[in-house]
């Protein structure tokens, strides 16, 4: 008889039976080798974390954190693409991940300590570990420099889709959110005005509605945009009002308070006058003057013509592989660049890692400039294989049909896969974290780990 649920459980565990627990088991063993054997990784860190490490410590007895768990449960955070409370669960759960961060049997940290710590460490720290690490398995030799890829790709920010509406409404209710916290401190300031926050969601709510009708015209939405400019002119006004005399008068307000009223109201104000422009007056507003988001105000609108997407919101990165599908290096672009002036650098890069330039450098068509940067470029790289946009001539043609050329371009197709990877599998596709350092940060400890993966597969 096959029973329901077994009743009397097993008292002792044991190993694992299944191979893919093994692959799993063998994954972190050998990144944690890679951790031990080069602890100039950890010291770099170290500098970022002993100071936050040391007053986390002051403000409690029983922490006894180091930099190097730190390390870890953000390299297992990356891995298992989990948020900071997922990895705080799932390393508090695991028997081996708690082996593999180094805390064993002892309490796992909050994850509010876990972000705290995580922003201490500056995106030129992690840039640094990055250029130890490849600078180590080269001269290891575990990595060859013999070929050079090079690609961009975009990272978005984590905001919602911008509109004029959606960007007035966002400024008043964090406005008033803030001012609601400035009344409970101090119940005068106010003077008893109503923060009609229902009005406003409503109004813009409408806009939205109304401006996806066929029907409905620019002119015909200029009415209620007025009263919703006026309404965030209104706060922006108090909130003004409110920062002025409690800096004249020196109260004592939750620290920072004030500090993040002036910095909404001076976004709310481009918002105004963006909003002004484009729908009241019905200018034209360059992208380099729009605001895209008050909470992530660095987002950057690049069109790239994707099937799908032609618009999206971000920044752009670069990364350069060699055929190991290490990632050498990588750079994070406040202004999309143009990608022919990163060819130099990316070289020079390469050569400061390996000491002596690429056998062969490959890039796609974004990449070419002439005919004469190539024929320079060749001076010191002997293949280098970048395709050129449009109408070529018959010395373009045939350099093109030259199989070295070919084979080239079917490595440079490889890294395709490893940005597609580090978005699908290790979260790069969207940054969660606000603001631009830790936006830059975030690329690079999502780098460092994918290294480790690569140098753990070798």
């Amino acid at each position: 008889m096959r029973l329901k649920f077994r009743s009397q459980c097993e008292i002792s565990w044991k190993d694992s039976h299944l191979a893919i627990t093994h692959e799993y088991y063998a994954k972190y063993e050998a990144i944690s080798s890679v951790l031990d054997e080069h602890p100039e990784l950890l010291a770099a860190v170290h500098e970022d974390l002993k100071t936050a490490l040391q007053v986390r410590a002051d403000g409690g007895d029983r922490f006894q954190y180091t930099s190097e768990h730190v390390l870890r449960i953000l390299i297992g955070q990356v891995i298992e693409g989990l948020s900071l409370r997922g990895i705080v669960v799932r390393v508090d759960d695991s028997v081996y991940l708690r082996d593999f961060v180094r805390i064993h049997g002892g309490p796992m940290m909050d994850y509010t300590t876990l972000c705290k710590l995580k922003n201490a460490i500056r995106p030129e720290t992690w840039e640094r570990v990055n250029y130890l690490l490849a600078r180590t398995a080269a001269r290891e030799e575990r990595i060859t420099g013999d070929r050079l890829r090079l690609d961009t790709t975009l990272t978005e920010t984590n905001i919602h889709w911008p509109t004029d509406s959606s960007l007035l409404w966002d400024s008043y209710r964090v406005l008033a959110r803030l001012l609601d916290r400035v009344r409970h401190v101090d119940p005068n300031t106010l003077e008893g005005r109503r923060l009609q926050e229902s009005r406003v969601k409503r109004l813009a709510t409408g806009i939205a509605r109304k401006s996806n009708h066929k029907g409905m015209s620019a002119k015909q939405l200029k009415r209620p945009y007025r009263r919703l400019i006026r309404h965030v002119e209104g706060i922006c006004d108090l909130a003004h009002s409110v920062c002025r005399t409690h800096t004249a008068d020196g109260h004592d307000l939750i620290p920072g308070l004030l500090e993040a009223l002036q910095h909404y109201e001076t976004l709310a104000r481009r918002v105004i006058d963006q909003a002004r422009r484009r729908v009241l007056q019905g200018q034209r507003v360059s992208n380099e003057e729009k605001l895209f988001s008050i909470f992530e105000p660095h987002t950057e609108l690049i069109v790239r013509g994707k099937a799908g997407r032609p618009v999206e919101f971000g920044h752009m990165i670069q990364i350069q592989q060699t055929s190991e599908k290490f990632i050498t290096d990588y750079a994070v672009f406040e202004n999309k660049p143009v990608e022919h002036t990163l060819v130099g650098p990316a070289l020079q890069s390469h050569r400061e890692i390996f000491g002596s330039y690429p056998d062969q450098m490959a890039a796609d068509k974004g990449y070419y400039q002439s005919m004469r940067t190539i024929t320079k470029l060749e001076k010191n790289v002997k293949v280098v294989a970048i395709g050129k946009k449009g109408k070529r001539t018959t010395e373009e043609t045939e350099r093109e049909k030259d199989p070295l050329f070919r084979h080239a371009q079917c490595f440079r197709a490889g890294v395709e896969g490893s940005i597609s990877f580090l978005k699908r599998v290790l979260g790069l596709s969207r940054c969660l974290n606000k603001g631009w350092e830790h936006f830059r940060a975030t690329v690079g400890v999502t780098i460092f780990a994918h290294n480790l993966l690569v140098l753990a597969r070798c």
